[in-house]
Parts: structure tokens; sequence; C-alpha cells
């Protein structure tokens, strides 16, 4: 079915599901009529290599953003859960953790081998799940399997300073250790993404892992030990399914888990730090994030606004690095924005199985549709200018337009607080000290972009940007190889690269006395 807004074309499809009301409730006797189409792993925690019960019959029920109908549900996770999968992690880990990094990177090969035997159906549940547009959810998954084989590389190139004797008759070696057991806390706009981001580099390292996916998106991950069950060493990998203030907290109190790693939201990161610190564990935290996109006047505005339309509404704008908030310099404004409307007015939404067109999915649920409607709203009544977009569509699915809002003042609300939606701010500034200043004064860190010809400006102006990703003439740009992560209020830690490895190990010294 395809329908025709004012500014946009939609692609839905025929409706061939129930809306339900999605909730947490006791396990019913009935098992709910689920897509026949879809391959759903079983709904129970991972622990030990295999899938066990809950220690409630409570359930969660997770539903496809695309439709509002509820697809599957999962068990409603307790403290007891966590504490099961934790004492199996740690007895894994002192197998896992001796041994050699080729042998870990054969694991880490090995999965990467398996995921991509079994991507079609990643894809779907990717896809269902999420309302992620096909090309979106094939990327997560090649994504995925490459994420897991560059650690099964990097795993075995790791160094440390040299041994060698640094004080009179002493010997000292370093020695690389894992930290041990690793609590994880997963994203709903990344699901399987952000798992490997996580596991590949934990396991690399020689450490184990509980794993807490989204309430709102766990059947990716679910699906990924459901594939590996038996086929890598059982108690490295155990997922716990729940709400953040049961199994994200115990998993952050535990005394039993090393360091807490965390993709999500500055509020989580704040509450995950906060019930860490008080075990002193370490903590590794993936937050917010508002990039500018700071278009200067010798800028190629054409590729400036091709870059905002894909970077800005990728995965339907709910991305922490989205190119969701511009900065142009005031002499070429109007040009620039009449060429990013231009773009925008192209972006085809719909659900992921409405054609291979399709590049705007859904929010991932109502409260976060409801947040993104209110936050239009805002802008509306305080005069902004929409230039296109600025509405919520009418059902099912929690459809939003894509947006361009322009004429946005310095400090604006909606120019400085994550959105995480298909919405993107215009600002303009003057000088280049200014441009500098007003894209710094966001309370995020994570990345920015800037555009410009002039190679003087492509070299200084990233180093006075206060963001842990700049790029120049790209955005949204990423590689195994390079480093992600932030300043500020998007938290601390790096995924991706040797640099992951980094911190989900330990370095211990020792030192040999000759004369002993």
């Amino acid at each position: 079915m395809t329908t025709q807004t004012e500014q946009f074309t939609v692609r839905r499809p025929a409706p061939d599901a129930q809306a339900s009301l999605p909730g947490e409730h006791p396990m019913s006797p009935q098992p709910l009529q689920l897509p026949l189409s879809l391959p759903l792993p079983p709904a129970g925690h991972f622990i030990n290599g295999s899938f066990v019960p809950g220690s409630t019959r409570l359930l969660i029920d997770v539903v496809d953003p695309a439709t509002e109908a509820v697809i599957a549900s999962v068990q409603a996770g307790t403290a007891d859960d966590v504490d099961a999968a934790v004492a199996a992690a740690v007895v894994a880990q002192k197998t896992w953790g001796a041994t050699t990094p080729k042998e870990r990177a054969d694991v880490l090969n090995l999965i990467a081998n398996i995921i991509e035997e079994n991507r079609a159906d990643f894809e779907a549940i990717e896809s269902a799940n999420t309302g992620k547009p096909q090309a979106v959810a094939e990327d997560d998954v090649s994504s995925t399997i490459d994420t897991f084989r560059f650690m099964a590389g990097a795993s075995r190139t790791l160094t440390s300073m040299a041994g060698g004797d640094y004080a009179t008759g002493h010997t000292s070696v370093i020695l690389r250790e894992p930290v041990g057991v690793v609590g994880v806390i997963t994203p709903w706009n990344y699901p399987l993404l952000m798992a490997a981001w996580k596991i590949a580099p934990i396991l690399a390292a020689g450490n184990s892992i509980v794993i807490k996916p989204s309430e709102q998106t766990p059947l990716s991950t679910l699906k990924l030990v459901e594939v590996l069950a038996g086929r890598i060493p059982d108690g490295i990998l155990n997922v716990v399914t729940g709400r953040g203030r049961t199994v994200g907290q115990r998993l952050s109190e535990h005394p039993d888990i090393a360091l807490v790693a965390l993709t999500g939201s500055v509020v989580s990161g704040q509450a995950v730090a906060e019930t860490a610190a008080k075990s002193v564990k370490r903590v590794h935290l993936e937050l917010g994030g508002k990039a500018p996109v700071v278009v200067f006047s010798d800028a190629d505005l054409r590729a400036a606004a091709a870059g905002v339309r894909n970077a800005g509404f990728w995965n339907a704008g709910q991305d922490c690095g989205a190119a969701c908030r511009v900065l142009v310099h005031e002499s070429v404004a109007e040009e620039f924005t009449s060429h990013l409307v231009r773009e925008v007015s192209t972006l085809v939404i719909g659900a992921p199985d409405a054609g291979d067109d399709v590049e705007i999915g859904p929010m991932i649920s109502l409260p976060h549709f409801e947040r993104v409607k209110e936050a239009l709203a805002e802008a509306r009544a305080a005069g902004l200018t929409v230039a296109i977009g600025g509405s919520a569509l009418e059902g099912p699915g929690y459809f939003i337009e894509p947006t361009v809002i322009t004429d946005v003042p310095a400090g604006a609300h909606i120019a400085t607080h994550e959105i995480f939606g298909p919405v993107v701010t215009v600002e303009t500034f003057s000088t280049t000290e200014e441009a500098v200043t007003r894209a710094n004064e966001s309370p995020y860190g994570l990345s920015a972009s800037v555009w410009t010809r002039d190679s003087s400006l492509s070299l200084r102006i990233p180093k006075q940007l206060d963001f842990g990703t700049v790029w120049v003439n790209a955005h949204l740009v990423l590689a195994c190889e390079v480093p992600w992560g932030g300043f500020k209020g998007s938290g601390y830690g790096r995924d991706l690269s040797l640099y992951a490895l980094d911190d989900y190990s330990r370095t211990k010294h020792v030192m040999i006395n000759h004369g002993a």
C-alpha cells in the first residue's frame, strides 16, 4: 500500500496483524500467535550454554513499532537470574581467560561465520523488532560480522611495554590480563550491532559476559546465543532479559562483576556509574550525542546537504552520531537549506517489508514517539520555522516525517539536547570562532563534522572541537580499525579498534629480583 502525504511518499504493507498493548504481565498458558515467517528465538534467559526459565512467571511484550503488534514476549529477569548468570560466567572465565589469543580468535571467527550462515534470520528479526528498513538491517548484520572478524585478528596483535631491567638488579615484565566478568547493557537502536561492539572485544580480551539487551529489542541478541549454543564454550556469554531497574541495577552492583559496559542514555549511564562506584568497579559508557555539522561558506553545499540527508536520517535519526545539528555560514545558509530540503523531500517512509526503497522506519516505541512529537510541538511553540516535515503520520506504527527546522537561535533547547528522531535543525554563524563556540556548547561530545574545501580549516577546526570523532567532508563513516567514543556527557571508554581491547583488559607489572 502506498500513500502520499503533502511532502513524502509513505509505504505500508497491507494490515495483517492486530495491534496489542505491550506491557509486563504474568505468563499466559496460551502461546502468542506469532508471524510464521519470523524465526524467533526461545524466550528464556541464556545461562551456561542453554535457555532456562526465569525465576518468576512475569513476561515483557516485544512490539513491532511499524505495526504496533506484539510479536513475542520475553522473561522479566530478576536479581536472582542475574546471580545465576554471573555464577556461570565466573566459572567459565577461569578457563576462557587462560586460553591463548589464537584460541580466542578462532572462537570469534566461528561466531562471525555462524552469523553469516544465519544472516537472513538476523535481518528479519532486526527489522521486525526495530522497524529498520531492509538496507539498515543488512548493514547492521554485515557490520556485526566485520566486528567479530576484526576483533579476532586484533586479539592476536596486542603489544605492551617491552620487558627489561628498569631498576638495577630487577627485570620487569608487563602482562595483559582479562578483567574477569563483564556486565553489558545494550540499547534498542542497534540491538545486534551494539551487542557485537561489546561482546567481540570483551571475549577477545579473555573475559566472560552477562548481557542485558534492551527489553524493547531483545530478540536478535537471543537469536545470537541460540545459534551459538553448543558451538562456543558454555558460560562465556550469558543473556538475562528484563528491565534496567532490576537486571541493569544488579549487574551494576554485583560484587563478582569487574566492569560494566553500557551503551545508552546519559541518565542510564549516570545510574550505572553511581551504582558501580560503590564497589569501585570499572565502567565503560557510550552515551548520547548531538552532532554538529559545521558548514563553511566555501563548502560543497550539495555534497553537505546530501551528507546530512544520509547521516541525519539513517535509522530514522535514532543514532547517537546522527548529523542532526547543522551550523552553516550565514552567507550560504539559504542556498544550503534549499539543497537540504530538496534532499530530505526524496526520503521514503514506511514499514520494512513495504518495499526496498523504504529509508525511514518508525520510532522504536510509543513513549519515544510521543517524546519526539513533544519536541516538535515545542519547536513550533517557540516560533521556529519547519521547512519540511514536522508531523507524525497516522497509524498504525510510530512514524514521524523527516523534519528540517530552520532559523534556530543560539542556545535553543532543540539544538542542544538529543531528540533521537528524524529531526535536523539549522543554525547560522558569522565567524569561525563563533562556529567553534556554538558547536562546543552542547553538553554532549560524541561526534561532529566539518565541511570545507579549505585545507587549513580542515586541519585546524577538528582540533578545536570537543568531540571524540570529527569527520571532514563526511559524517557517520565508521570502521572497526578506528575508535568510537565521546567526551563530556557522551561518556568515556572506546568501542571498536585496539582501544576497546585496552578498555577490557588490565595490565600487571611483574618485577623479578636477580639476587633473590
